[in-house]
């Protein structure tokens, strides 16, 4: 067999695993850009081993294994991507000055087209395909990626392949190199964590109605420069942040303050959202009007809906963030 059949071969074989590859390297990266530098490494690797591989276990399993070593080895040398509240400091006023620290990795989020593809949606495959849809909503949404954060890599790695792919525990244990003891002693460590950081897993669900209409609701407050009614549509305890921007707001009036003071928005049509799919759940993309009159990328939100209101806004001020969710960065005139 030639090499060029050996790797259309390989090719064919790898290439439906991808999508979610990028994910797994994402929950542990927490950058798309690195998840998919390291996707291609993972494939690199995989391409040169190929001729060894002796279907002792899945081809996906296999992949799972070379991906997770590259995304150990690549941690040694980065540092954790946080979000503000996962900087240790207490919450801020709305009323103060804002600082932005842009030299910092920051979490970024992930467009749900690198995950599941253009035609399909938050997380479902295409025709309803099972084997679309090996990447669930929950296993990359956004706060559950920002608690991983907090892990160590080992104990990320535990946790993603126990309790988001089921691996067994021998599985994981000589994947790591340890005992089995010490993989579960890791992953229990690690599940407290988790249910420390990432209280929004015990949220109940949403009704699919109150999500559109909630939403429609918060679109349209922002698109009328309606600060009272973003506030009204808030819970009572909802938190506000913005990368680079270090701080962090709780309180839905205080993150009405925020807004008053520092979102430099006048009057109704001043800003505009588009809807866009990240992390598995409905995301905004906000345009500012600008001097020349047109509306320019400003921000993507990325916000949490409860039954009782909107509970959490990441509101990502990197706008080169746009290009990677296939927005311009001006929209065009009607």
């Amino acid at each position: 067999m030639s090499v060029a059949t050996d790797n259309d071969v390989f090719t064919s074989l790898v290439e439906p695993l991808r999508g979610e590859l990028t994910a797994h390297c994402y929950r542990m990266l927490g950058s798309v850009h690195d998840a998919e530098d390291l996707v291609q490494e993972t494939y690199l690797r995989a391409w040169r081993s190929f001729h060894g591989f002796e279907a002792r276990s899945s081809l996906r399993t296999w992949m799972y294994r070379i991906a997770t070593n590259v995304c150990l080895t690549a941690l040694e040398s980065r540092q954790r991507r946080p979000l503000p509240t996962g900087l240790g400091q207490p919450g801020t006023d709305g009323d103060a000055a804002l600082h932005s620290r842009p030299e910092t990795p920051w979490l970024e989020p992930l467009p749900d087209t690198v995950v599941w593809g253009p035609s399909t949606g938050s997380g479902r495959g295409a025709g309803g395909d099972p084997a679309a849809e090996v990447v669930g909503r929950e296993s990359v949404r956004l706060a559950f990626v920002a608690a991983l954060q907090h892990l160590t890599p080992p104990q990320r790695a535990v946790l993603i392949l126990r309790d988001v792919l089921a691996w067994h525990a021998d599985e994981v244990a000589e994947l790591l190199g340890m005992s089995v003891g010490a993989a579960n002693s890791s992953l229990q460590r690690a599940r407290a964590s988790m249910a420390r950081l990432d209280p929004e897993s015990t949220t109940p669900p949403v009704s699919e109605e109150r999500a559109k209409q909630l939403l429609a609701d918060y679109v349209e407050a922002f698109e009328a420069y309606d600060v009272d009614r973003i506030v009204a549509l808030l819970c009572a305890d909802a938190v506000w942040e913005m990368p680079p921007y270090t701080g962090w707001y709780s309180g839905a009036e205080n993150i009405g303050r925020l807004i008053r003071r520092h979102c430099p928005a006048e009057r109704a049509g001043d800003q505009v959202m588009l809807p866009v799919s990240a992390n598995g759940q409905a995301a905004l993309a906000l345009y500012m009007r600008g001097e020349d009159g047109r509306h320019h990328a400003f921000q993507l939100q990325v916000p949490t809906v409860t039954e009782l209101g909107v509970s959490h806004v990441v509101a990502f001020f990197e706008t080169g963030l746009f290009a990677r969710f296939g927005l311009p960065d001006i929209l065009p005139v009607p």
